[in-house]
């Protein structure tokens, strides 16, 4: 039992200073906890003692890494940006279909004038259900990519 008290309070210590939060019944907890045992009162003077040394301790970095670093990122971004193979294949899928509707159109619009005379549908509405036969799937296109767009914005 006294092995897993050790145990909890190292892990809360431990939560405390990674994360930077504990619950209040925790933060109490540890604290009664810390005021009773002197071997996990001894642990967490330590353990503050070598991060304030971490913390003092200076290390020279080279003049200009920060600028280098984010220039090789930026260049990096490019780089995968230009690599993805959806944009590219996108643009040929869009000219191939666009291609393909232009030279089907006369065979759609037959189709759909077939269909409107058998149906009995007033002219407009079959020319109305032709115009929607090619705008709505750009449209759902268009959709997809502002969304992308929207979730990649620095493309």
């Amino acid at each position: 039992m006294t092995d897993n008290l050790h145990t909890r309070a190292r892990q809360l210590m431990d939560e405390e200073r990674v994360e930077g939060t504990l619950s209040s019944e925790n933060r109490a907890w540890l604290a009664a906890h810390l005021r009773d045992c002197d071997e996990c009162r001894a642990a967490a003077a330590a353990a503050t003692a070598a991060l304030a040394t971490l913390r003092d301790t200076g290390v020279e970095l080279p003049r200009g890494l920060a600028s280098r670093t984010q220039m090789r990122l930026r260049l990096r971004a490019g780089e995968l940006r230009d690599d993805r193979p959806g944009t590219n294949v996108a643009w040929v899928v869009a000219a191939i279909s666009w291609a393909a509707g232009a030279a089907t159109a006369p065979w759609v619009w037959r189709g759909f004038a077939w269909l409107g005379e058998h149906a009995g549908a007033p002219k407009p509405i079959w020319e109305i259900g032709f115009v929607l036969w090619w705008i709505v799937p750009a449209l759902f296109a268009t959709g997809a990519v502002v969304a992308e767009r929207r979730e990649n914005p620095s493309d």
